[in-house]
């Protein structure tokens, strides 16, 4: 398991803005996925080094988590994976290019030994899914669950309530120990978050 740290913008509802992006390998040194292939093909193809590259995995369409994927997916003939519901987010940055399988809700996909079970958690975006991986006691989260809380809604397709109810059921629901891995900064602990969730709501919203 691996993160690889890449930089670019994010651009949605006419706003742009300057992000660094955590890619995420899961494998061993003979093959692996990539999660959220962001900004720079070059940089993620020399981190896997040969490997082959068996699925891309987008936890969702916003363009700074998918905007490698046609590309790295050229170069290396993996598929590229997205839950149907952001498809729509997914036309708005590569409108000629679809992805080639769908993501759904309690689908498993194995690498190196290991199952990735996909999560489906709508809010920051319709289709957004998180990857539980048991065995290495993980959760790679994309932007629904940060170091510190839920990701952003606020912006088209996201919604506040759909996010909270996503992580509540499908995510506060896993061991407290497990390490969560988002697309952005640092990661943290199921455990911590629930606590954090906890103080959001003690008081006025």
């Amino acid at each position: 398991m691996e993160c690889l740290v890449t930089s670019g913008t994010f651009e949605l509802d006419g706003g742009s803005w300057a992000v660094d992006n955590n890619v995420w390998l899961v494998g061993d040194d003979h093959e692996a996925v990539v999660i959220d292939p962001a900004h720079d093909v070059q940089a993620i193809t020399t981190a896997l080094g040969g490997r082959t590259l068996r699925a891309i995995l987008c936890t969702h369409a916003h363009n700074d988590h998918i905007n490698a994927a046609p590309a790295l997916s050229a170069a290396t003939g993996a598929p590229v994976h997205l839950h149907p519901a952001d498809e729509v987010l997914w036309k708005l940055t590569h409108p000629a290019f679809p992805p080639g399988r769908h993501l759904s809700d309690g689908a498993e996909l194995t690498v190196a030994g290991v199952r990735l079970r996909v999560i489906h958690t709508p809010g920051h975006a319709p289709g957004a899914v998180c990857l539980y991986v048991a065995e290495l006691g993980t959760v790679f989260t994309g932007d629904t669950l940060f170091n510190g809380g839920p990701g952003a809604t606020g912006r088209s397709y996201s919604d506040f309530d759909t996010l909270i109810t996503s992580i509540r059921d499908r995510l506060l629901t896993l061991p407290g120990r497990t390490a969560v891995l988002p697309g952005h900064g640092a990661s943290t602990l199921i455990e911590a978050e629930a606590k954090t969730l906890d103080e959001l709501f003690a008081g006025p919203r």
